[in-house]
């Protein structure tokens, strides 16, 4: 048997003969050990010094029995405010209800209605008659506010606003008689509900047994007056112009600041309607970014103030050389 015809060797290809080339452009000493060191010592005690001096605080979640066991007084007025109808979320508009004239507008352009209610939120059912509904041993008053007519519901639940208000200190307990119906005996039933716990996974899997969705909650919270003094005292409500990154959550709410600038100055500070306003002007920014190397006078900024040649210095240095 004769033997197979030897392969002709095999020729390098065009980047196998570029790899082999000697190098002839510049050369310069790095010395790795320095470059790890700066990297993790000493970038690292900056990173820790920065932290400790202006870093956000690690703060507790707010959840539903922190609020309740903190501030019952303002947990039981809330909740009767949501059964009333007149809490924030109750005539907040779009996306959670169709309340008349809530939206924010520029004449004729509401773009609030636009999206419609995608997020239908019924604030006497789903934060507070619905949660009762699912315990065990359901208050006896539900069945009595299930039969009552919208009108016979609204009065009681005003009427038990207005005494919680003359109450000394929003106190229930103090509250004079009156005929507020089951409205007590409701709101003191969620209050015993969220102390124990039992709220907050209620309110979160509304729709499925497994579910993330906080915004019930977080509505709920910010009817009432404890979680925004929460934030005011953290420097966090609007016109104080504050951030905190949540722990874990990178790179947080740093992004906001400049939609947070806008509505510490004027027309837009003491404007109605800021949120839209604040809306449309971050689109137009935005274009203006996405364009701005089509756009006269814009792009020529770089060859006026060309900062980019001292972070490029060496470069240029080498090439004017």
């Amino acid at each position: 048997m004769s033997a197979a015809p030897a392969r002709p060797p095999r020729r390098g290809t065009d980047s196998d003969d570029l790899a082999r080339r000697p190098w002839r452009g510049a050369v310069r000493e790095y010395d790795l050990f320095k470059e790890l060191t700066v990297a993790l010592v000493v970038v690292g005690l900056v990173t820790l010094t920065l932290s400790a001096v202006f870093g956000s605080p690690d703060e507790k979640s707010i959840t539903m029995k922190s609020w309740a066991a903190a501030a019952p007084d303002d947990f039981v007025t809330t909740a009767t405010a949501e059964l009333a109808g007149t809490s924030e979320t109750a005539g907040y508009g779009p996306p959670y209800n169709s309340t008349p004239d809530a939206t924010q507008t520029i004449g004729p352009l509401d773009l609030q209605s636009l999206s419609g209610v995608q997020i239908p939120i019924d604030t006497a059912t789903d934060l507070v008659t619905g949660p009762l509904s699912t315990l065990n041993d359901p208050p006896a008053g539900l069945a009595i506010w299930d039969s009552a007519s919208d009108t016979q519901r609204g009065d009681w639940a005003t009427a038990y606003t207005d005494a919680l208000a003359k109450a000394p200190d929003n106190d229930p307990a103090r509250v004079a008689g009156g005929s507020y119906g089951p409205v007590p005996e409701l709101t003191g039933a969620l209050l015993t509900m969220a102390q124990q716990g039992a709220l907050d996974g209620v309110l979160q899997a509304k729709d499925a047994f497994y579910n993330f969705d906080y915004t019930r909650g977080t509505l709920f919270l910010g009817d009432g007056t404890y979680f925004p003094d929460l934030a005011a005292a953290a420097h966090l409500t609007g016109d104080q112009w504050g951030m905190m990154n949540e722990t874990g959550n990178t790179p947080g709410q740093s992004w906001l600041w400049l939609f947070s600038f806008w509505y510490q100055v004027e027309p837009f500070a003491s404007a109605e309607n800021a949120d839209l306003l604040i809306v449309l002007l971050m689109l137009v920014l935005s274009l203006l970014l996405m364009l701005v190397s089509f756009i006269p006078v814009l792009r020529d900024i770089p060859r006026w103030i060309p900062v980019h040649r001292l972070v490029w210095r060496d470069y240029y240095a080498r090439r004017s050389g």
